[in-house]
């Protein structure tokens, strides 16, 4: 019950952010201040040099035909301010290598680009609640003709995010997908067993919005939309728009420990549906029950810098992600009939779903990170045994 309350949480939480946001003044940063002391300070050594040129010299001066001379230590304060007032101002947002996660998604609003690799092995339900792809196609759905217990597959991530101001941020990503089904114990026919497959998935876009953003403390809504790009039949894709509102949050205790975490849900609109009884037996009538469902998620992270160079710092990061499946349904055998001739649509609803992360992120120079690491599941149910991942960002 715990998570449907904080459900409604996520869900209105960007009115509240909006709304200080657009009542938020930002303050004048430090070029600006350095600006009004300079001109202050210019003006002052401008009067000062009126009066060593005898605009307020004493009587007699300019008579005698030897006027005071001329200092040049008003010169070099205007210069000097001048150059001040050109300095410009560092960001107010931390420091890009501030988040080191890999797993947990970034609560700092910033410009980026990311690209992300991962290869995943031994997902045992791909359709469960149409989470990874879309139902079975045996059972009237959108999806693969085989029902697949053991596929091993491979994502390719294009990021983009581009923040306008130092709380507002809008990304988009595009994903390609290559999946290779290890197992299928069914197929609707003998010749439509699913094979190798690969091309374009889910596109996904959104917004960041951070109600707290300083070089200690992030605390961010993020709101990401998924649009049905990918062919389902094949495995690409769910056949189904989806949304996905979160709570990000990063903390630095310290210039080398930071903790990072993440609350969310994955909320489908629209989805295949299914018969009652939900079996390869029963293809007609009215559809009754949704097969796709809501996966709550949550996740966090604690890093450490390790190594600080000039020019490289290394961080080890451990994180713990976690799925809880609030309703949908998921593919299984009829049990007791011989080769898996019969399957059925089983509930998905209360599946928990958890893995252990760890890895590495190294930060090259003022713009580029690295990370690399390893997952493995935790608990019985899971969307894979085992995934590796590899991510380049640039920040700008």
């Amino acid at each position: 019950m715990m998570e449907r309350l904080i459900l409604p949480l996520i869900v209105f939480l960007p009115i509240a952010l909006i709304a200080q946001q657009t009542g938020l003044k930002e303050p004048p940063g430090p070029a600006a201040s350095r600006l009004e002391v300079s001109s202050t300070g210019e003006s002052a050594d401008t009067s000062l040099t009126s009066s060593a040129n005898g605009t307020s010299a004493p009587s007699g001066s300019a008579s005698e035909g030897n006027p005071l001379p001329q200092t040049n230590n008003s010169t070099k304060a205007q210069k000097t301010n001048k150059s001040k007032a050109r300095t410009p101002s560092k960001p107010s947002r931390p420091p890009f290598e501030g988040s080191m996660v890999g797993y947990v998604d970034d609560a700092i609003v910033g410009s980026q680009i990311r690209i992300r690799f991962d290869a995943g092995f031994h997902n045992n339900s791909p359709d469960r609640a149409d989470f990874f792809y879309a139902q079975y196609a045996g059972l009237n759905g959108p999806g693969p003709t085989s029902v697949v217990t053991d596929l091993n597959f491979q994502q390719l991530y294009l990021r983009g995010e581009y923040a306008p101001m130092q709380r507002l941020s809008f990304f988009t990503e595009l994903p390609f997908r290559w999946i290779q089904p290890q197992h299928a114990v069914a197929s609707v026919s003998p010749t439509s067993f699913l094979t190798n497959q690969g091309g374009i998935s889910d596109v996904a876009a959104g917004f960041k919005l951070a109600a707290i953003a300083s070089p200690n403390r992030y605390l961010t809504f993020q709101f990401q939309a998924n649009f049905p790009s990918g062919d389902a039949s094949s495995g690409l894709g769910t056949d189904h728009y989806s949304i996905a509102p979160s709570l990000l949050y990063f903390q630095r205790f310290s210039d080398r420990l930071t903790l990072e975490a993440e609350l969310g849900d994955s909320h489908p609109i629209g989805g295949s549906s299914c018969r009652t009884p939900c079996t390869s037996t029963n293809l007609s009538g009215p559809a009754t029950q949704g097969f796709a469902g809501d996966v709550f998620y949550y996740g966090f992270g604690p890093s450490y810098l390790l190594y600080r160079g000039e020019h490289v710092q290394v961080a080890p990061v451990i994180e713990l992600v976690g799925w809880k499946v609030l309703g949908g349904l998921e593919t299984n055998c009829v049990p007791g009939v011989p080769n898996c001739a019969v399957q059925e649509a089983m509930s998905a609803d209360g599946t928990d779903i958890v893995n252990l992360k760890v890895g590495a992120r190294a930060t090259v120079g003022a713009h580029s990170s690295f990370y690399v690491g390893y997952g493995h599941q935790l608990t019985h149910a899971f969307w894979y045994k085992e995934i590796v991942r590899a991510e380049y960002r640039y920040s700008f």
